[in-house]
C-alpha cells in the first residue's frame, strides 16, 4: 500500500509525464517545418500550425483521463493535491522550463475543480518573480568574426552552418549581399562596424521563410540581426537582413502567426530574444514561439502585478466607439483591453454569442500575416468590484450577464478575450496631422489587401474596428464580422436600367447573405474626403469586383500569394 504521499508522487510523475508527451508531440510538429520549407508545401506548414495549436488541450485532456484512473474517487480531494503541488515542484528542481510544467500543471488542475480565479494553495502562481530571471543557462548558439576587409567569408561561413537539403542558387553572392548590407545598416557605427556575428543554432520557420536570427556586434554596441531565406524554386537564397529593432519587433510581433522553432530548451530562448527586444514583454515572446498557454500565464502574472502596484487605479471603458457586439475595458495605465461579449447586439448584428466565439477561434487558428491582433480567451478572472469605474460596472452587470457576475465584493468574468492596446484608427485619423493621416489610412487600405491575399475579408471596414501600433502600423481587432473570402460572394454592382432604379432608395435587385460589392466599399470605409482620394488611387483593386474574384480562383487553386513580413527596402540587392 503506497499511502497518501506514494500517491501524490504517482500523480505527479502522471502529470510530469503528460507534459513532456506534449511537448515530445509539439517537437515533432515543429520539425516538420524545415522539410515543409524545403519542399515548398505551403499548404503543409498551415496544417502543421493548426494542428500544434489543438496539441495543448489535447494532450490536458488525455493526462485528466490519466490521472482519473489512477486516483479513482479520490482525484478531487483537495487534501490529495495538496501533496501533488510540493511532490511535483521537487519533480522540476534545476529544470530550464519548468514555469511550463508549471502551467500544464495549473491548468489540469484548474480542469479537475473547475476553479474560477486562482487557487494559490494548490496551484503554482508566483506574482513578484519573473521566471526567466533565474535562468542563466546561454542557449545554443553560433558565433562568427568578420574581417573588416573581407566580411563576406565569414558570411559564407555562416550559410553553410545551417544545411538544408537543397543548396543555395548563388551562396557567395547572397554572402556578399548580406555582408554589404550590414556595413550599410550600421555604418554609423564607425568605420569597422561590424566586429562579429552571433546566431541561434535554432532555424525559425513561418509561412514561406527559414530566419537565422541573433546579434551583430560592433566594437561598443550590438543590434538584432535576422537573415530572411527563401526557396524560390530555383534553390536557397537570401532575401532580407533586419537590424532594426523595430522591424525584428514587428517580425515577432502580436499580430503574426507563431514560428516554427525546434528549441530543445524554451526559457533559454526567451532570455536571449529579451537582449534583442527588452521593450517586448515576456509573455509576447513566449506566445509566439508558440507557447501560447504559457504566454497566458506570463500576460496574466505581469497585469495583475501591476494591477495590484497601481490600487487606486480604476477599470474604465477603453477609448474609442463603443461595440454592438463587445463591452472593451482597460486599466489606463496598462496596454491591454479586456473584450466581453455583450448579451445582446444592436441592430444590424444578427450574429449569436456562439458564433462571435467561433469567429475568435478561427482567427485564432489563422496565418495572421501581421494585421489581426492575438486575441487569448479568459475565463473565470476575478476582479475586485470596486476597481470598476460606476458607469463600466453598470454596463458590464446590466448588458453582459452572460460573461460577467458578481460574487459579494468581486466580480467574476466568465469569458474575455484579452488583446494589445492600440490606438482606434478613428481616433488616430482625427488626431493626427494630414501627412501621418494620409500614412495611415494607406497602411490600413494595404492591412486589407494583406489580409485579403490571405483570404481574410474583415467584414466591417470601419476604421473603428482597427487599431494603429506604436510605430503607425494598422491591424484589425475586432472580429465579429470577419470571414473567408473564398467564402464571400464578390459582384459588380448592376447599372440601373431606367430612373426608377437609378433614384432608388433600396435596392432594386436581389442581394444574396454572402453578396459582397466592393464598388460600394468606399462608402463604408468611413475615411476622411482626402484619405479616401488616397486609397482610391493607391488601392483601386480594392474596389474591383475582378481582384477578388482572382484571389478565390487562386485559393480554389491552393495557390496563396505570399506577403513578406517586411518592407521591400529590407530585401538585399
Amino acid at each position: 500500500m503506497r499511502g497518501a504521499d506514494g500517491d501524490a508522487r504517482l500523480l505527479a510523475g502522471l502529470i510530469r509525464d503528460g507534459f513532456e508527451a506534449y511537448h515530445a508531440r509539439f517537437a515533432a510538429v515543429t520539425r516538420r517545418a524545415r522539410g515543409r520549407f524545403q519542399r515548398r508545401d505551403w499548404a503543409g506548414a498551415r496544417a502543421d500550425a493548426v494542428e500544434r495549436i489543438g496539441l495543448y488541450d489535447l494532450c490536458i485532456a488525455q493526462t485528466v483521463d490519466a490521472v482519473r484512473r489512477a486516483a479513482g474517487d479520490s482525484v478531487g480531494t483537495r487534501a490529495l493535491w495538496l501533496q501533488i503541488r510540493p511532490a511535483y515542484a521537487a519533480l522540476l528542481d534545476g529544470l530550464i522550463d519548468a514555469e511550463l510544467y508549471k502551467t500544464f500543471y495549473n491548468t489540469l488542475a484548474r480542469r479537475l475543480f473547475a476553479t474560477e480565479g486562482v487557487d494559490a494553495a494548490i496551484e503554482f502562481m508566483a506574482m513578484d518573480v519573473e521566471p526567466s530571471d533565474a535562468i542563466t543557462h546561454p542557449v545554443a548558439r553560433h558565433s562568427y568574426t568578420l574581417s573588416a576587409t573581407r566580411p563576406a567569408e565569414a558570411i559564407v561561413r555562416v550559410l553553410g552552418d545551417y544545411r538544408f537539403d537543397i543548396p543555395y542558387a548563388h551562396q557567395l553572392r547572397c554572402a556578399a549581399a548580406i555582408a554589404v548590407r550590414l556595413q550599410d545598416d550600421l555604418a554609423h557605427w564607425g568605420d569597422y562596424p561590424v566586429r562579429s556575428i552571433e546566431l541561434l543554432d535554432t532555424v525559425f520557420y513561418r509561412e514561406r521563410r527559414a530566419y537565422l536570427v541573433g546579434r551583430v556586434f560592433g566594437e561598443h554596441r550590438f543590434s538584432p540581426c535576422v537573415i530572411a531565406l527563401v526557396n524560390d524554386g530555383q534553390g536557397l537564397r537570401a532575401e532580407a537582413v533586419l537590424t532594426g529593432r523595430r522591424d525584428v519587433a514587428h517580425l515577432f510581433g502580436v499580430s503574426r502567426s507563431y514560428f516554427q522553432a525546434d528549441l530543445a530548451t524554451v526559457g533559454d530562448a526567451v532570455v536571449f530574444l529579451r537582449s534583442l527586444l527588452p521593450a517586448k514583454p515576456i509573455d509576447e515572446i513566449y506566445t509566439v514561439l508558440g507557447r501560447a498557454k504559457q504566454g497566458k500565464t506570463e500576460r496574466y502574472r505581469t497585469f495583475f502585478r501591476h494591477f495590484q502596484e497601481q490600487a487606486s487605479e480604476q477599470l474604465v471603458h477603453a477609448d474609442g466607439t463603443p461595440g454592438m457586439v463587445m463591452a472593451v475595458f482597460t486599466l489606463p495605465s496598462y496596454p491591454l483591453v479586456f473584450k466581453l461579449i455583450r448579451d445582446r447586439f444592436a441592430w444590424p448584428k444578427s450574429m449569436t454569442r456562439h458564433q462571435v466565439e467561433e469567429k475568435y477561434a478561427l482567427v485564432f487558428n489563422l496565418d495572421r500575416v501581421g494585421r489581426l491582433l492575438d486575441a487569448q480567451p479568459y475565463r473565470h478572472l476575478r476582479f475586485p468590484r470596486a476597481r470598476f469605474s460606476p458607469a463600466l460596472l453598470a454596463e458590464l452587470l446590466g448588458q453582459c450577464s452572460g460573461s460577467v457576475h458578481a460574487e459579494g465584493d468581486e466580480l467574476v468574468i466568465a469569458l474575455c478575450y484579452v488583446q494589445r492596446r492600440f490606438r482606434p484608427l478613428n481616433l488616430y485619423l482625427r488626431e493626427q496631422g494630414s501627412e501621418a493621416r494620409r500614412r495611415a489610412a494607406l497602411d490600413y487600405a494595404q492591412a486589407i489587401t494583406d489580409m485579403a491575399r490571405n483570404n481574410i475579408f474583415p467584414g466591417d471596414m470601419l476604421p473603428k474596428n482597427f487599431g494603429v501600433s506604436r510605430h503607425g502600423r494598422a491591424v484589425f481587432y475586432d472580429y465579429d464580422e470577419l470571414c473567408l473570402v473564398s467564402d464571400c460572394h464578390f459582384r459588380a454592382w448592376p447599372t440601373p436600367r431606367n430612373d426608377e432604379e437609378a433614384l432608388a432608395d433600396e435596392p432594386w435587385f436581389q442581394i444574396g447573405p454572402r453578396d459582397v460589392f466592393p464598388e460600394r466599399f468606399w462608402m463604408f470605409m468611413g475615411l476622411p474626403a482626402a484619405e479616401l482620394a488616397a486609397v482610391r488611387e493607391h488601392f483601386a483593386h480594392l474596389f474591383d469586383p475582378g481582384w477578388w474574384q482572382g484571389l478565390q480562383a487562386r485559393f480554389a487553386a491552393g495557390d496563396f500569394p505570399d506577403t513578406a513580413p517586411y518592407a521591400s527596402s529590407h530585401r538585399l540587392a
